[in-house]
């Protein structure tokens, strides 16, 4: 019997148009209404999060920034989980020294150091989503879109380990080499840093986070709130940063885009996410019940 569904967004409970469809939502909402908590688990912040469901009617708990805050469907933050500040500092100084981009989220809001180089990383993920879409184009529409995003640009991220109310959620950073050379990078900062967890939520990127700000973790927390064993609780997922989850939970579901890894590990595949994958594997569990 299935209590808890913890469902992704990125790939996942999203479809290419970056929105919750009406057929993901009614399945969420029928679920709810029999009695099944719904949870997502993403690695947005809240602020991102949050307006896409209340966009189709859906009010729910949201396990953001990949298990590093907790909130609950009021949005009252039950949990925080950031990176020590001392780490942040040597991740920093790795990261700066050999040439990577990267971005930092703060509890209160995303930062970057470099307009062009955030333009640059939004135009590639838009034509990633949408092949057709040339660069130059992508570049143009990014360019629009940052300005309607919640993000605020400092010359040196060190200003932020000096206030004492910042605290450092996550780290991503990119490159358009992928695990070529992302894959070294994590195994060097790995190795220095016993205290941190890296995931990716695409090829092009790598997660930085605290080792105990996982999803999976998380999604057991909430389900031990709530008495509900693990092998109650559905995960569904497509990418790296969705595999802890998809290991505690007792059924998984892999989206038909999903990386090969997560197929590999979950024991039920879905659709894909511009196939309401996420609805259809809600509705099909609901219907074994």
């Amino acid at each position: 019997m299935i209590s808890i569904i913890a469902s992704d967004m990125d790939g996942t409970l999203l479809n290419n148009e970056m929105i919750v469809s009406d057929f993901n939502a009614q399945a969420i909402l029928k679920a709810q209404q029999q009695g099944v908590h719904f949870i997502v688990s993403t690695g947005r912040r809240y602020s991102e999060a949050q307006p896409l469901l209340a966009a189709q009617g859906i009010t729910a708990p949201l396990i953001t920034l990949n298990g590093a805050e907790v909130f609950d469907a009021s949005g009252k933050m039950l949990d925080m989980v950031p990176i020590t500040k001392t780490v942040a500092r040597a991740i920093f100084h790795t990261l700066s020294s050999q040439g990577y981009y990267y971005e930092v989220v703060g509890n209160d809001a995303v930062y970057s150091n470099n307009k062009a180089k955030r333009v640059e990383q939004i135009a590639h993920l838009l034509t990633n989503l949408n092949p057709d879409t040339s660069f130059k184009i992508a570049v143009s529409l990014a360019t629009a879109r940052l300005e309607l995003m919640d993000i605020n640009y400092v010359d040196d991220y060190n200003e932020l380990l000096e206030d004492p109310k910042n605290h450092i959620m996550k780290i991503i950073t990119f490159s358009q080499d992928g695990p070529a050379k992302l894959k070294p990078l994590s195994d060097e900062l790995l190795a220095k840093h016993s205290s941190i967890k890296i995931t990716s939520s695409a090829s092009s990127n790598i997660e930085i986070n605290n080792i105990n700000a996982q999803k999976g973790i998380a999604v057991e927390r909430y389900a031990n709130m709530l008495n509900t064993p693990m092998s109650n609780v559905m995960a569904i997922g497509d990418n790296n940063n969705d595999v802890s989850m998809l290991k505690l939970a007792g059924t998984s579901y892999a989206m038909g885009n999903g990386s090969t890894e997560v197929k590999q590990l979950a024991n039920h595949i879905t659709d894909t996410n511009v196939n309401d994958g996420v609805g259809k594997a809600i509705l099909e569990v609901l219907a074994a019940q």
